[in-house]
């Protein structure tokens, strides 16, 4: 059996999974059917679910609400009140369950404070979502992504720092020597 914590005035439903040292904070509530993997945290007001999976290594700051339709993958970080959604026209006199939208995002993307994200969108692995942006369309691996509609700025490295390209767009990140270049108008690690 996982050992988990939450904290006393959060709620979990039952059959919910939960794994090994993942922290539940105050005012949380994890629904029915929901995965959640080893050494997450969830910060205070959090809901997750129903029927939602997050991955291994997940950070979910304050004030997050990560609904039916989205897939959060390992190493993933959720920056404070970013908000999901799951329908594109929601109308509160129709159920629209049946219109859930698919939201995916790949491992170790991170997402700013207060960012929006669209349903039905990918966003791609080790991505860089600036605060406040709103994302209305898929987001390439290692993308910098900022703004209001969301446009790529530049290109990050797995720890997160913007990269300079040389004449042969290639570059080196300061943090571990990784070294990446541009190909087709999408990163690829050397």
């Amino acid at each position: 059996m996982a050992t988990y914590f939450a904290h006393e005035s959060a709620y979990v439903d039952d059959d919910v999974s939960i794994g090994d040292n993942t922290k539940i904070w105050h005012f949380s509530h994890v629904l029915s059917h929901t995965t959640i993997g080893e050494n997450c945290s969830f910060g205070q007001n959090c809901v997750v679910g129903p029927k939602v999976k997050v991955g291994n290594g997940v950070k979910v700051q304050n004030n997050i609400s990560i609904y039916e339709g989205v897939e959060v993958e390992d190493d993933v970080f959720l920056g404070p009140s970013m908000v999901f959604t799951n329908v594109i026209n929601p109308r509160s006199f129709i159920v629209k369950r049946e219109e859930f939208k698919k939201t995916l995002l790949k491992r170790g993307c991170s997402v700013g404070a207060n960012a929006t994200i669209v349903c039905g969108v990918t966003i791609g692995e080790y991505a860089l979502i600036g605060s406040g942006a709103v994302i209305n369309r898929d987001v390439k691996p290692y993308a910098l992504i900022v703004g209001v509609p969301a446009k790529q700025i530049g290109w990050v490295s797995k720890a997160g720092n913007t990269l300079s390209f040389d004449k042969n767009d290639e570059a080196i990140d300061t943090f571990d020597n990784s070294k990446y270049k541009i190909v087709n108008n999408s990163l690829e690690t050397l």
